[in-house]
């Protein structure tokens, strides 16, 4: 994928980030729910097998590299989110999608001014 798309391997990576994101929320917002078993995503198999796959096969690549979190500490309600932990994790995925968002806002730019003839 990254060899034949104008963005290289940054558009990927957007989609895996944005899926990772989701799954860090819903662990956020179920830190209460009796029985829930927190969810992360490996972002390096993920986008691997999305880059082998492409955009076709992302979803079935992206939900191949999700995977159940092992909790710190047990809970009594078998609830595996541990909720410092998983703000965490979601700050720093969502400073790394920022980052590639960026980066791919200025790829962007720079190819359309080359079409204006800038």
């Amino acid at each position: 994928m990254a060899d034949n798309s104008l963005f290289g391997v940054h558009g990927a990576a957007l989609m895996v980030r944005s899926k990772r994101m989701g799954l860090l929320a819903s662990n956020i917002a179920n830190a209460s729910t009796p029985g829930y078993q927190a969810k992360d995503l490996d972002f390096s198999e993920a986008l691997a097998s999305v880059e082998r796959s492409g955009v076709a096969g992302a979803a079935h690549a992206i939900d191949d590299a999700t995977k159940y979190r092992v909790p710190l500490q047990a809970s009594m309600d078998g609830n595996t989110v541990d909720l410092s932990t998983e703000q965490t994790a979601f700050a720093e995925n969502a400073v790394a999608y920022q980052t590639t968002l960026s980066f791919l806002n200025g790829r962007i730019g720079t190819i359309t001014r080359a079409l204006k003839g800038e």
